[in-house]
């Protein structure tokens, strides 16, 4: 399957994929780099909680998108691990980076006048003081997390309810994921999706496989397809 992959910035729209009024992003992969703090944390928990021996943390990357219950009862693991996950996370969150392009990103999106959300694998109130902490909560209107809403990514309630506070319809949206959850939840809501590849998936094959309506090779390719709304 060939999907279009958007390798140029510009301000012009893609013919191929209608522009949008609102984007929604997933947090980890997309808009952060917090792979490094996810490990540690990850490790900490498992000695913690199960005991010595190397942490699964490879494993728990392929189900990332998931929320934190989720994914310790795919891989059969204490649900005890959420507490100290949840406050390593937080102890080390000042070491989480903004990926290369991303606030440019936001800045362009925000000024060409599109609604940005944020539906995360994270909590809410994680989420939320992670893109505090960052400086960028002010970019999202609504900022969703698995703990907000009945069922979690894949399921496509997250990406309803960005739509519904967003106030946009689903054919106006598009999800930017990097896992095959984001892009699952994305499609079971009628939103395009778009892969992005600039923090290298676990398993490209997979993501591709999920079906992305675009693949993105850096932050600032999303452009091609969201121009301003009063060049409409």
């Amino acid at each position: 399957m060939a999907f279009p992959i958007v390798d140029r910035p510009g301000t012009e729209a893609d013919p191929s994929v209608s522009a949008r009024h609102a984007v929604i992003f997933d947090l980890d992969g997309v808009v952060v780099d917090s792979f490094a703090v996810m490990s540690e944390a990850f490790a900490i928990a498992y000695a913690e909680v199960v005991g010595d021996g190397p942490a699964p943390f490879e494993e728990y990357r392929r189900h990332l998108g998931r929320y934190f219950p989720d994914i310790m009862r795919i891989m059969d693991l204490p649900l005890a691990m959420e507490e100290p996950f949840v406050r390593e996370s937080y102890r080390l969150a000042d070491q989480v980076t903004v990926f290369d392009g991303v606030v440019e990103l936001l800045l362009t999106l925000r000024t060409r006048g599109l609604r940005l959300a944020i539906a995360t694998g994270k909590s809410g109130p994680r989420a939320r003081s992670l893109l505090d902490k960052l400086g960028l909560l002010p970019f999202f209107a609504h900022v969703i997390g698995s703990d907000e809403v009945a069922r979690p990514k894949p399921a496509p309630d997250m990406v309803l309810k960005a739509l519904d506070l967003l106030d946009v319809p689903a054919e106006r949206a598009i999800m930017v994921g990097d896992a095959p959850t984001d892009l699952a939840s994305a499609r079971d809501a009628g939103v395009a999706s778009a892969a992005a590849l600039w923090a290298p998936p676990d398993d490209i094959g997979e993501l591709l496989a999920a079906g992305p309506d675009v693949v993105l090779q850096r932050p600032a390719d999303l452009l091609a397809i969201c121009p301003a709304l009063s060049l409409r």
